[in-house]
């Protein structure tokens, strides 16, 4: 059996407008964790400013306050683990810095 082209037509435009509108509203954006990291600036050796969504900041010692802060353990194996410790915090911090700045950057 066939059906008239405006009897299809009819009901396809129906059926859009009964399920468009509930697509295409979008449900309002949550707001992130107020711990959401949303920039990060300076160095390791000036050291970094590390701020989070809520407005509150951190600021770390720079690389050579942390790893003079390392040479306070007792055993040689405490020391060592804390300047590998100190070293990949900073080099991740350089890499969030990085990804933060180019994510920004691609916004517009």
């Amino acid at each position: 059996m066939r059906t008239p082209l405006t009897v299809t037509a009819a009901l396809g435009l129906a059926l859009s407008a009964a399920v468009l509108p509930h697509v295409t509203a979008s449900a309002p954006t949550p707001e992130p964790p107020a711990d959401t990291v949303v920039s990060v600036t300076g160095d390791a050796e000036n050291g970094f400013e590390i701020h989070y969504y809520d407005g509150s900041a951190e600021y770390p010692p720079t690389d050579s306050e942390a790893l003079a802060e390392c040479g306070e353990y007792d055993t040689r194996i405490e020391r060592v683990r804390c300047r590998v410790e100190v070293r990949t915090w900073y080099r991740d911090l350089a890499t969030l810095r990085d990804a933060l700045e180019w994510a920004h950057a691609s916004k517009g």
